[in-house]
């Protein structure tokens, strides 16, 4: 494919083909992908990653890491080794970091540069370009990082990072796993001990690899209950064998499509089970769904299991607002499954949606109501009323807009599934981001 062919928008159309049946396996978590090869490449020695997401966002990580001295290689499909440089060694980039379109790879490198006396560029897509970093920005100036950003708090933006950096307790103001990994890593190279309090629990992938890595890390409960993360530098890291279970949020759309689309059964292998990742899972047996759990056991420290999934009728509940942080990234295809139960799903908490790859609460109520369903888009959530098991209607000489978000365009794909007349998306190309054989998994389960 030509560059220019492959600039042009790629609609499709995701229409009703029968009961969905068979087995998949979903690509390594994205999460994890991002930090193993970013503590693989500060450990002395060559560390090795099976499983790995060799998805664009990813892939950003794997060339930041490179043009920091690095040496990652790729010896087979998902299999991967790199030889790191040790904490404190990285080198300074002949250019900018080129982040494509991967917040996650922006804001953790950000975090592991700020305690480095190096100078660097972070570059984006114009989706990343539009993504605040603020968030990120105000505790690593406090390590002694100084930022240049554009308006707004985004990128392109310069970091200067700090020489001595300063170690710093941060409490978080709102749940970011982001935020907390950035400030963690950027400890690594910090004299003293940082520390970070988490009001309310998020994902935990930074803290169980940075111990396996052989980071000297603590977890501790706080006098209110909050977690208190603290790590000490400067950090020696050993190098590790690595496995990365399946992601989570890509599994989320098979899990939902399974569902929704009637006589279907499908079975999701391999798919991590951190209690800080699992919260769709918990919601969707709330709302009836069918989800059981085979041959769990644990991968490389982390929960794992073989997930059989089953057609449901779903009912429409209020959603906890503190289960948010434990499935910030599945909303979208859970707001599918909600236009398709019976009753109201009510969602509150939301706001971080509004600031990822795309604004998702405002986007996904457009695309809902366009296939058919009834949502009220409210500041920090949607309310949704859901059809009762009725198929939704599908769109009709429109075309959903999925402003460049692969979880737009995914869950989007699994409505039209379960739709009357199929659902057409603008664009799949941004799907590759973080699943690039997502359609053809999705093709091969139709009956």
């Amino acid at each position: 494919m030509t560059s220019a062919e492959n600039s042009l928008p790629r609609p499709r159309r995701f229409a009703p083909a029968g009961p969905l049946r068979g087995t998949v396996r979903v690509p390594g978590d994205k999460s994890i992908s991002h930090r193993a090869l970013m503590l693989s490449a500060l450990a002395v020695g060559r560390s090795r990653i099976s499983g790995l997401l060799e998805g664009e966002d990813v892939l950003a990580t794997a060339a930041a890491m490179r043009a920091l001295g690095a040496r990652l290689e790729r010896t087979s499909p998902g299999e991967w080794q790199v030889s790191g440089v040790g904490v404190g060694s990285l080198l300074q980039p002949e250019g900018a970091l080129d982040m494509g379109n991967s917040g996650t790879s922006t804001r953790l490198l950000m975090g592991l540069l700020a305690s480095h006396p190096l100078t660097v560029a972070f570059t984006g897509d114009a989706s990343l370009s539009k993504r605040p970093m603020g968030r990120v920005i105000e505790p690593l100036s406090l390590v002694g990082a100084d930022f240049t950003a554009s308006p707004g708090g985004t990128l392109p933006l310069m970091m200067r990072g700090a020489s001595p950096p300063v170690p710093v307790e941060y409490r978080l103001p709102v749940a970011s796993a982001q935020v907390k990994s950035a400030i963690l890593l950027a400890g690594l190279n910090t004299p003293g001990i940082t520390t970070v309090v988490e009001p309310v629990p998020t994902r935990d992938h930074s803290e169980r690899m940075l111990a396996g890595f052989g980071a000297d890390l603590k977890v501790e409960a706080g006098p209110a209950g909050e977690r208190v993360i603290s790590i000490a530098g400067e950090a020696d890291l050993r190098p590790q064998d690595i496995v990365v279970p399946g992601d989570p949020s890509s599994a989320a759309f098979f899990i939902v499509a399974a569902l929704l689309v009637p006589d279907s059964e499908v079975r999701v292998e391999n798919v991590g089970m951190n209690p800080t990742r699992a919260g769709l899972v918990e919601v969707l047996r709330m709302m009836g769904g069918d989800i059981e759990e085979d041959g769990v056991r644990e991968v490389g420290g982390e929960p794992v299991a073989d997930l059989v999934v089953r057609h449901s009728p779903l009912r429409g509940i209020e959603i906890d607002p503190a289960l948010a942080p434990s499935m910030i990234d599945e909303f979208p295809a859970l707001f599918v499954a909600a236009a398709m139960a019976g009753g109201t799903t009510t969602t509150t908490g939301l706001d971080e949606l509004r600031v990822k790859e795309s604004d998702r609460l405002r986007v996904m109520a457009e695309a809902l109501t366009d296939a058919g369903a009834e949502v009220d888009e409210r500041e920090d959530g949607l309310i949704i009323r859901g059809t009762g098991g009725e198929a939704l209607h599908g769109t009709d000489g429109v075309a959903i807009a999925t402003h460049l978000d692969h979880r737009i365009a995914m869950s989007m794909a699994v409505a039209g599934l379960a739709s009357e007349r199929g659902v057409e998306i603008d664009d799949t190309r941004p799907i590759a981001t973080s699943f690039p054989n997502f359609e053809a998994l999705l093709d091969g389960l139709a009956q």
